[in-house]
């Protein structure tokens, strides 16, 4: 079938739909809902079989629905209603929640039912339950939907009662410090930490706070700040105390939108430049951060564990496991160094196998364009960051002792997708969705990837797939060989998996001849090309396009982190692709759920 998608974002549900429709045979086309772009008009040009909107904040006009079979994708169970779904599913402790596809008519969220699939609801941020166990149940109602659809014989089911629920506002997310406990302050931070955050009053500004963790030893007077750990800061709440890892300052009044920031970062709020008028988002004014002790993070801590830390380390057997989890999987030029010192640190353990990743939610995409963009010198912050990342990417590259495996539990884009093939083996999930380019950023790219991927997958697959700009799913990417596994299990089971195949590939005794055999490989290639080579010449390239203020890099990080709308859907979107001998492409890091990244 010809299925159009139309979508307020290609955000991170639309990829996973593309790609997983194209896999499926279906030719599949992307038009974006803007607001100076009639959208009866652009789908009468498509004439499809079926319109079908995974992600769409604005209703369909009825000469639309009215003339196509059109299903929404609403991430609620069947009879809840509304846009703040999801925000009410964590703010009040839902345990199980769903997602529906319905038909659309002229009542918001309240037509026929296609499909519907529950899921469970773990104590995890609304963008990370939406990417994960959200997805994975739109997927299954998605492909169900469309099934019956193009079936012919489906009479979907009118819903009956329901309940329509406003949006969420800043009045419902407030916290009281002074008498909130940390369940409920955790639950407010987690329903609204990629979008809109929750307006707070804090060091005599007011911010919007994104994103919260427990903190279960710290203890002081609520709302009072009371250390600092990997950017993130600790407060105080009635009871306990929880981190929080991002901030955003406030948008000006006919500003542009600001960009969520490394908490420590925002605060510090360093002076701007006398020659960048355009940056009403940071006035001129001095640090708010007060002195606070750096906490190091506990033996135990690490991401999605009791001691919270964005970086953790532990072993099983001969196994160890790098965990890293940062927002919106974009990797300042400070977390790429931490990550490097951890790496490094985890190559002294006497060990044959280390993972590297292996959380749910995002891999990495790559380097941070929100620092990036809040910079005094984009163009500079831009050249550490990517030199930051390289010297990571160059780390696992030159591991010759042991096997490193990259193992993503969530998306990965541009430099981050090249991190995870620079590992031995690239083990994901099966909902993962992979960008492996950078042409959309208007980059040319580095973190080795001239090296990577062209071994993984040929020169001309290679072409291909930094050309081409559209998602490509984890099934296809074991089908060329650009990920050797696919592990087939739930958001939240992921990282017990990863444990149980590593340890089990430590076991084996062909991994020593295989440790050997890398250690030769990797001298007879530096032989044929040094990396050293590879690095120099992307470089040079990406080199010449931050310090050239008229690259259009530079436009097109502003847009993305200020979340300027386009003025109309990108030709390569708009295209209707098919399966083409089961390869997909890539597309941009996820708009809707965190700060850029590339």
């Amino acid at each position: 079938m010809y299925v159009l998608l139309v979508a307020s974002a290609f955000n991170s549900l639309t990829q996973r739909v593309h790609a997983e429709l194209r896999d499926h045979g279906h030719r599949v086309a992307v038009e974006l809902a803007l607001p100076d772009v009639p959208l009866a008009d652009t789908v009468r040009r498509h004439d499809p079989d079926l319109v079908l909107a995974p992600m769409l904040r604005t209703a369909l006009p009825e000469e639309v629905w009215a003339a196509y079979t059109c299903l929404v994708v609403h991430p609620g169970p069947v009879g809840d209603r509304g846009p703040s779904s999801l925000d009410h599913a964590v703010q009040d402790g839902e345990t199980r929640w769903g997602v529906t596809v319905l038909q659309a008519n002229a009542e918001m969220d309240a037509g026929d039912v296609w499909a519907a699939a529950d899921c469970p609801v773990p104590p995890v941020g609304k963008s990370d339950l939406y990417r994960g166990e959200i997805a994975d149940a739109a997927l299954e109602a998605v492909l169900l939907a469309v099934e019956r659809f193009a079936s012919g014989t489906y009479v979907p089911r009118p819903q009956t009662g329901g309940r329509a629920r406003p949006l969420v506002r800043q009045g419902e997310r407030r916290i009281d410090w002074e008498a909130d406990g940390t369940e409920r302050v955790l639950r407010v931070l987690r329903a609204a930490d990629s979008q809109p955050g929750v307006r707070d009053h804090l060091l005599g500004a007011d911010w919007f706070l994104h994103g919260g963790h427990r903190e279960d030893g710290l203890r002081g007077r609520p709302g009072e700040l009371l250390a600092t750990r990997a950017g993130a800061v600790c407060r105080a709440t009635a009871d306990g105390a929880v981190w929080i890892p991002e901030l955003r300052a406030p948008r000006v009044p006919g500003g542009p939108a600001t960009p969520r920031l490394p908490a420590t970062l925002a605060l510090a709020n360093r002076p701007d430049r006398p020659d960048r008028p355009d940056r009403p988002d940071r006035p001129d004014r001095p640090d708010r951060l007060p002195p606070l002790p750096e906490l190091p993070a506990p033996p135990d801590a690490g991401p999605y564990r009791p001691a919270w830390s964005d970086i953790g380390y532990h072993e099983e057997g001969q196994a160890g496991f790098l965990s890293f989890s940062f927002p919106g999987g974009a990797m300042s030029t400070a977390h790429c160094r931490r990550l490097l010192d951890a790496y490094r640190t985890a190559c002294t353990r006497p060990t044959s196998v280390l993972v590297l990743g292996g959380c749910r939610d995002f891999f990495s995409n790559g380097i941070h364009l929100g620092v990036i963009e809040a910079a005094a010198d984009p163009a500079e912050e831009s050249w550490a960051n990517i030199n930051a990342m390289d010297d990571l990417v160059e780390a696992v590259l030159t591991t010759t002792d042991r096997l490193v495996v990259g193992a993503l539990g969530g998306n990965a884009a541009a430099g981050g997708a090249m991190l995870a093939l620079a590992a031995d083996e690239v083990w994901c999930r099966s909902g993962v969705v992979l960008n492996p380019h950078y042409r959309l950023m208007g980059l040319y790219g580095s973190e080795y990837w001239t090296y990577t991927l062209p071994r993984r997958v040929g020169p001309a697959l290679a072409e291909r797939l930094t050309t081409e700009a559209l998602p490509l799913s984890a099934a296809a990417a074991q089908r060329i060989g650009l990920v050797d596994r696919t592990v087939p299990t739930t958001p939240a089971d992921f990282p017990r998996e990863t444990q149980r195949l590593a340890a089990r590939l430590a076991a084996l005794p062909a991994t020593a001849s295989r440790i050997a055999a890398k250690k030769a490989a990797r001298e007879r290639d530096e032989a044929r090309r040094p990396l050293a080579a590879h690095r120099e010449a992307e470089l040079a390239r990406m080199r010449r396009t931050f310090f050239d203020p008229h690259a259009p890099y530079h436009a097109l990080r502003r847009a993305f982190v200020r979340k300027e709308r386009p003025a109309a859907t990108a030709p390569h979107l708009a295209r209707a692709a098919a399966d083409r001998r089961g390869v997909t492409g890539l597309a941009v890091p996820d708009e809707a759920p965190g700060p850029g990244s590339c």
